[in-house]
Order: structure tokens, then C-alpha cells, then sequence
């Protein structure tokens, strides 16, 4: 997905010249990192170049293989004086857009070590969520607060409504789908073991 403005769904403007900071420090060269991290040796070129925005999936892996949290690869701010961390509405470096029909928007602190991230899931209608299979173990739980969706984990598939939640396998291939005609809104939560 192209950029074209720093809007609140998007990563920060900072990812291109810090994505090739981290780089050109380790002395990698962009097919280095491809295989570093998974990731197209062109859609790294894009990101780098500022012609792209990686998906929340594609930031969580680029940031694995420089040892860093999602947080620390964007240039989050860190709150200094207070035990309280905020999370504003409209901080760009907690709102992503996978793509034109889902958007993820961070609810826990990008800096911080954890075993636990929660996340805001809004998805239009016919809008789904791809996810390829995270860490061994990994397992997510959503609950919805609006609209009907399907969850797919493997081969295994249940259908929510507003107030459901459920938990599944997240180290397998899994999809969340929105089957309703108005949006579907979900919090949820990933736990890495």
C-alpha cells in the first residue's frame, strides 16, 4: 500500500530512514535482511524508499531480526516521570492498516517486553484478516464488540456475534472475517508462550 500522507492508520514517517539505519548498522544489505526476517527483498526496497507500509505482521517480523520491539523499530517516544502509559486515540505509532479492509490499532505499549500485546481489530464488511502462523504455542482471544465475524484456526471455524469472545491455536495458519454488511469491531488479545 503506498503512502501518501502520515495519517493515524499508518506507520510512522520515520520507518524508511530508521528501517535503513538499522540496516546499513548491521552491514546488511536489503537481501540480507529479506532473509533475516522473511520478508520480499522488493517490499523492504519499498518500505525503505517510503512506497510502502508494511503490515502489522511484516513490522513484528522486520523488528525480530533486528532484535527490537515493534516500538523500539518505529522510535516510540518513552514517557518519562510517570508509572502511567498512554495511548492516545490518534498516536501514529499505535494505528496500522493492513490493507484497505482491516485496521489494527495497538492497545498495549509498543517499548515493553511482553507475553501479552492487545490489540484493536476493525474490519469493513467483507473484510478479513490473514494470518500466517505466529510463534510455536501462540494462541489469540477475541471477543467482539460489534458486528458478526468468522474465526478460522486450521481446519477448525466458528461464527461470533456482538458479546462472544473465543480463544484459538494463533500458531497455525488463522483468519478473522467480518460477515456482516456493517463494520465488525474486536479487541483482541495475543499471548506468546
Amino acid at each position: 500500500m503506498a503512502r501518501t500522507s502520515n495519517k493515524p492508520d499508518e506507520i510512522p514517517s520515520t520507518l524508511p530512514e530508521r528501517l535503513k539505519q538499522l540496516r546499513t548498522e548491521r552491514g546488511w544489505s536489503l537481501e540480507q535482511l529479506a532473509q533475516q526476517c522473511d520478508v520480499s527483498r522488493s517490499m523492504l526496497s519499498q518500505i525503505e524508499r517510503g512506497q510502502a507500509n508494511p503490515t502489522l505482521g511484516v513490522a513484528i517480523r522486520i523488528a525480530a531480526a533486528f532484535g527490537l520491539t515493534i516500538g523500539e523499530l518505529v522510535g516510540e517516544a518513552t514517557q518519562r516521570g510517570s508509572a502511567i502509559h498512554v495511548i492516545r486515540h490518534d498516536d501514529p505509532a499505535h494505528h496500522y492498516r493492513s490493507d484497505e479492509h482491516v485496521t489494527i490499532r495497538t492497545l498495549s505499549p509498543l517499548k515493553l517486553e511482553k507475553d501479552v500485546e492487545f490489540y484493536e481489530l476493525s474490519l469493513t464488511p467483507g473484510g478479513e484478516l490473514k494470518s500466517a502462523p505466529h510463534f510455536a504455542g501462540t494462541r489469540e482471544f477475541l471477543t467482539v464488540q460489534q458486528g458478526r465475524v468468522s474465526i478460522e484456526s486450521a481446519a477448525d471455524r466458528v461464527e461470533l456475534s456482538r458479546g462472544d469472545s473465543a480463544s484459538y491455536p494463533a500458531d497455525v495458519s488463522h483468519r478473522i472475517a467480518n460477515l456482516g454488511k456493517s463494520e465488525a469491531v474486536m479487541f483482541l488479545v495475543v499471548i506468546y508462550r
